[in-house]
């Protein structure tokens, strides 16, 4: 355990398969965790249900990269019990700067409706959460981040664990080892995050199709 934790050390951390959480918001200490099975979304494989479809199509919604990183992180962290505590907000801070985390931002009537955030290695994508303020918000924040993990070239997307709202959408728990043989690959592969064009709904919705 630790709560002096540096960003280059959290991303040794990533590359070498373990990532940090708090015990609580309130408690500053660390501790690294290595699942023997971790939960990714195999990035060829993802589900959008005909609900989630027919909300994804209505596009009475704006979705940005990067413009409200802290939003995120705050709005991931804003409920009851979190894992997300003062040393981690600043470490994601320091990260994002960087240009190693990023969010993606689900916006309804100018207020930020949902999002997700995560950290970027190589060509993977160290999913770290999400959060809701709106019907189907974090769902098409994770529609629309797979898509860009997609055009951008990254091969893993790693969700550490899975909950029964990822698996409905695709999500699966694998061995540490198999984890480990994948996020060596991905590490020597090079994704870009911000490249990728934002589709418009019905786009977006025919290339899950074609690879679903």
């Amino acid at each position: 355990m630790t709560d002096r934790l540096s960003a280059r050390l959290l991303l040794a951390g990533y590359a070498q398969g373990i990532f940090p959480m708090a015990e609580s918001r309130e408690n500053p200490e660390l501790h690294w965790f290595d699942p023997a099975r971790r939960g990714i979304v195999p990035l060829e494989n993802f589900h959008i249900s005909r609900s989630l479809a027919k909300n994804i199509r209505r596009g009475n919604y704006s979705i940005s990269i990067d413009r409200d990183f802290r939003g995120v992180v705050e709005g991931c962290a804003d409920r009851d019990e979190t894992w997300i505590n003062g040393p981690l907000f600043d470490l994601y801070d320091e990260l994002h700067a960087a240009g190693f985390a990023h969010s993606l931002e689900v916006w309804q009537d100018g207020a930020l409706a949902g999002g997700i955030f995560g950290i970027t290695l190589g060509g993977a994508f160290f999913g770290e959460s999400m959060f809701s303020r709106r019907t189907d918000a974090s769902k098409t924040a994770l529609a629309y981040l797979v898509d860009r993990l997609r055009q951008g070239g990254f091969s893993l997307f790693d969700t550490q664990y899975i909950t029964p709202h990822l698996a409905r959408m695709g999500a699966i728990e694998i061995p540490r080892l198999e984890y480990r043989a994948r996020l060596a690959q991905a590490l020597h592969e090079r994704g870009d995050f911000a490249a990728p064009e934002t589709p418009d709904p019905q786009s977006l919705l025919q290339r899950m199709a074609q690879t679903s």
